[in-house]
């Protein structure tokens, strides 16, 4: 707490701005605390001890799981919008261009989801004060399938009145974590020389694709040999 304190006081910023600021930060904190469950509780146990062991290894609960492979394949199925947590709230971040969420123009960035059903006549469940891992795995699902939700937009406050937009699912590509390629000439005092740049955000291999046996499964390597190329 001293720390902290010191760090914002450095920032210049007031005492009672300090106090103000720390106070919201801990109940958030404690707030995201409480809502862990029996997954996550084992997965903060569990890298206690692999880490006193051995400090390059990790346990992953199944949410976490699926979230690193679908950062490793570059590819999920949902509705291509990037979200988090607000307070209670569930806020729309980013979208995905071309996904099925920014093709409705219905969501914008800065509303806050409020509900969440599956399908064409599912029953809306309320999701505010859920986390967000939960929140996501409602809205995640095979492709081709509905998934509705109510919105409260960003110009509205929490008494607001909130919209119902329904979205079908499709598989999302991440491509800004990609491989990507790029020629630079006519630099000054460089005359008719080009430098190839390859930016590597990230680096990603479809592991269940290679294990299905693939022949043309998504990885780093394969990427970058042929940017290479080109």
């Amino acid at each position: 707490v001293k720390n902290d304190i010191l760090s914002l006081r450095l920032t210049g910023k007031e005492e009672d701005k300090i106090t103000e600021t720390l106070t919201k930060r801990y109940e958030s904190l404690r707030r995201r605390t409480r809502q862990f469950d029996a997954d996550d509780v084992f997965q903060v146990f569990i890298n206690a001890y692999t880490l006193t062991v051995e400090p390059h290894t990790s346990y992953m609960s199944p949410s976490r799981s699926e979230n690193f492979d679908i950062s490793m394949r570059l590819s999920l199925q949902g509705i291509g919008a990037v979200l988090r947590s607000d307070n209670e709230y569930t806020l729309v971040q980013r979208l995905v261009p071309g996904g099925p969420a920014d093709k409705t123009g219905e969501l914008h960035v800065g509303d806050r989801i409020v509900g969440v059903a599956q399908g064409e006549d599912g029953e809306m469940e309320d999701v505010i004060g859920w986390r967000l891992q939960d929140v996501v795995e409602k809205i995640r699902g095979k492709k081709g399938t509905t998934v509705r939700l109510s919105i409260l937009p960003k110009s509205s406050g929490a008494g607001g009145q909130s919209s119902e937009v329904p979205i079908v699912r499709d598989e999302i590509k991440l491509e800004d974590q990609a491989a990507k390629k790029s020629i630079i000439e006519n630099l000054e005092g460089l005359d008719g020389m080009r430098f190839g740049v390859i930016d590597l955000p990230a680096f990603y291999r479809d592991f269940k694709g290679q294990v299905a046996g693939k022949d043309n499964f998504r990885s780093t390597t394969r990427d970058v040999r042929q940017l290479l190329k080109e």
